[in-house]
């Protein structure tokens, strides 16, 4: 039976044959009413067959794209896709030191619209819109299965639902325990709530970063803002840092951070825990002539889309103005934004406006991003979010 087809309307068979894996409504000439996750034929203005993707109803992105049209067997394909995903991020972790990490990176492991994390035996999955899960049927029984054949165990799945929703995860698959799991990061422990905490209490992307983190912190004083759950704050205190200081303006986060010092047998003494918006500390540490020699700001998105761009930029050179004051002569400023509107260039401006606004130099030693884990396309620049500075001041 013949695919339903959609016609482009702009001129975009070009960046679709390099890869670009989004179609946007407003590309496509008026299409036939489809169901959510319908695959369908993408065809250019001469109607000439382009390639193969899934139908969303309601998004503005209304397909996402799977491949050539000559794509045949797409449940097998993405199976396939499933089984490479994971076979890559296996070839490099030794689950004994690290069993949390990304599997599924959506369009850059093309398996557009679908995240999938795993923490130790359970995984968690996330939908890009109501297309992908209804394309995307069966999965939790899916991946049980792949992971199974490459040895790895998966006793639960979780599926985290968009913001707003009423429920914000729900178990899909198996059983979870109550309260927190323990997973494992370069040898450092840490609990994962997947039922109620933002990310399961770990952002993975920031795994390596937080492994550099450690490597400058010996004998320094560190200060984490927007510290969560204290990722970075438990490498430093492993890399031989004097003092930790943790600032969350939530105070259930700092309370899990706590148990993560426990947990890894850190001495909580010179381990301090700040329950404060952070620019309000930063004001207050500055006011007072507080310093520290090492600085990590991992604030949440600032410009969550091109409308919020001007004022998430302000933002962030306020942010990294008031981290430069506090920032000792000498120190370091690790400065990182989630942000996919905010692209490199404008981040390592709002770092040099900001420090040179405090009357600092910044000199940005490098810029990182996420972890292998979360792999990017050139043709696909949406999918490079994270960056991270490194700052000499």
């Amino acid at each position: 039976m013949p695919l339903p087809r959609v016609t482009l309307r702009k001129p975009l068979a070009r960046a679709i044959r390099q890869g670009q894996p989004w179609i946007y409504r407003d590309a496509l000439a008026p299409a036939p009413d489809l169901r959510d996750g319908a695959l369908v034929l993408v065809a250019d203005g001469d109607r000439r067959p382009l390639a193969r993707g899934f139908w969303d109803a309601r998004s503005p992105i209304a397909v996402r794209v799977l491949g050539g049209a000559d794509l045949d067997d797409a449940e097998a394909e993405v199976d396939a896709r499933i089984d490479r995903a994971l076979a890559t991020r296996l070839e490099r972790l030794d689950l004994a030191q690290t069993n949390a990490f990304r599997w599924i990176h959506g369009e850059a492991d093309a398996l557009p619209g679908l995240h999938v994390d795993v923490y130790a035996r359970a995984a968690t999955v996330r939908y890009d819109g109501s297309g992908a899960r209804a394309f995307y049927r069966g999965l939790p029984a899916r991946l049980q299965t792949i992971a199974g054949a490459r040895g790895l165990k998966v006793d639960a799945v979780v599926e985290r639902r968009p913001r707003g929703s009423s429920s914000g995860t729900a178990v899909a698959l198996g059983t979870l325990p109550e309260g927190e799991a323990e997973v494992r990061e370069n040898g450092l422990r840490f609990g994962a709530d997947l039922r109620h905490g933002q990310k399961g209490g770990l952002f993975l992307d920031q795994r390596e970063n937080r492994a550099l983190v450690g490597s400058l912190a010996a004998g320094r004083r560190v200060l984490n803002l927007f510290g969560y759950t204290g990722g970075f704050s438990i490498y430093a205190a492993a890399g031989g840092a004097r003092e930790t200081t943790t600032v969350d303006v939530a105070t259930p986060a700092l309370e899990a951070a706590r148990r993560n010092f426990v947990r890894n047998g850190l001495p909580l003494p010179p381990a301090r825990f700040a329950a404060v918006d952070a620019f309000a500390f930063l004001e207050g540490a500055a006011g007072a002539g507080e310093s520290y020699d090492l600085v990590i700001s991992d604030p949440p998105s600032f410009a969550s889309s091109r409308r919020t761009l001007a004022a998430g930029l302000r933002a962030y050179r306020r942010l990294h103005q008031l981290c430069a004051e506090v920032t000792a002569p000498g120190g370091v400023l690790c400065a990182a934004s989630c942000s996919s509107h905010v692209d490199r260039q404008l981040f390592a401006d709002t770092i040099t406006d900001g420090a040179a606004a405090a009357g600092r130099h910044a000199a940005i030693r490098e810029m990182r991003g996420a972890g292998f884990d979360h792999p990017t396309l050139r043709v696909f620049p949406e999918g490079d979010y994270l960056k991270f500075a490194i700052v000499d001041l």
